[in-house]
């Protein structure tokens, strides 16, 4: 196992090396002024070049380039012009928000897609077997935005049942102390309860949005996936021997057909860190998304290239993580990587 994850790691760096280069010259070629949107409208070109020379972009690309990376050799991320905090801390103050967000969108997601898809595929075309295709359509069909946009027109402004969109605590509600960085588990580690439920009630609604577009590719996988090993022998086979219909589906069915669902988690997860951006814009959710957002826009270079590759290192990880899970799900898996 140890040997499998080396080898993952090695194969990444070319990866994320090719990250740090591409991201680098993007940003470089977007249009946009980062001297000229800090100097203000009624600067001078005296003083836009001034700015330009201080944060030293009136240097050549490839010298740029070579300080940028030898600044990431040292952990140092740069400066955000925009909060003027070094761009490591707001990731790090930021960071929790995203991964509360993205977790309970995908579990909340998890909780209805498995059973839902089990179901359908177990009852061919049955309500639930419909249902699954429904879902399945709408989650791929509906904008991520829009969503959010409906969810909160429907349950804050007509219905009232949701508080406002402003964050991940109301204006009455104070942050639980710091153990996670999730309000959710640190308010009920803190047992503060009325804490708790502000965190639930403002997570609910983003964390659905994420849910509803999350739903479509686990439910469809997982029908597809146990359709696929229901017609198998083994399975005909423990039917014959008379075990229960459960036994049969839950124990033997459904943990052979495992392994596309897991994969599917993990392309699921990085789609969610994207999809993160919008919603947290709709949603006023202070996490890395909004941030990287608004640094774009004031043409803030060190932020942007700051999140890309904080989201490829999240990726990797993921990626890593789902190749160790195949080795404990299904162990061929493990001894025919290794």
């Amino acid at each position: 196992m140890l040997r499998i994850l080396v080898d993952r790691l090695l194969t990444t760096l070319p990866a994320l090396a090719g990250v740090v280069v591409v991201c680098f010259l993007l940003t470089r070629v977007l249009p946009g002024d980062t001297a000229a949107y800090f100097a203000g409208p009624a600067a001078t070109p005296q003083a836009i070049e001034q700015i330009r020379k201080e944060l030293g972009l009136d240097r050549p690309v490839p010298e740029q380039f070579g300080r940028y990376v030898t600044e990431l050799a040292r952990g140092d991320l740069g400066q955000s012009l925009t909060t003027g905090q070094p761009v490591l801390a707001d990731l790090k103050s930021r960071l929790p928000a995203s991964a509360e967000l993205t977790l309970f969108g995908l579990v909340l997601a998890l909780v209805v897609a498995l059973p839902l898809g089990i179901l359908a595929a177990v009852k061919q075309g049955s309500l639930a077997d419909h249902l699954c295709r429904i879902v399945a359509t709408a989650g791929v069909s509906l904008p991520v935005f829009f969503t959010g946009l409906l969810l909160v027109y429907l349950f804050y402004f007509v219905l009232g049942w949701s508080p406002a969109p402003l964050g991940r605590l109301d204006s009455f509600a104070s942050a639980p102390p710091t153990l996670t960085g999730f309000y959710l588990l640190d308010s009920l580690a803190a047992g503060e309860v009325e804490t708790f439920r502000s965190a639930l009630a403002q997570i609910a609604l983003p964390g659905l949005t994420l849910a509803i577009f999350a739903l479509a590719p686990i439910a469809r996988i997982t029908r597809a996936s146990m359709l696929a090993v229901l017609g198998a022998d083994f399975v005909r086979t423990a039917r014959a021997a008379g075990l229960s219909g459960r036994k049969v589906v839950i124990t033997y069915a459904f943990r052979n057909a495992v392994l596309p669902v897991v994969t599917t988690l993990g392309m699921v997860f990085s789609f969610l860190l994207g999809a993160n951006v919008l919603v947290e814009k709709v949603f006023a959710w202070p996490g890395v998304g909004s941030y990287a957002v608004e640094a774009l826009i004031a043409s803030d270079y060190a932020p942007v290239q700051g999140f890309v590759l904080a989201m490829a290192i999240l990726y990797i990880v993921l990626n890593l993580l789902i190749d160790l899970a195949y080795g404990l799900i299904d162990p061929r898996v493990g001894s025919a990587a290794a």
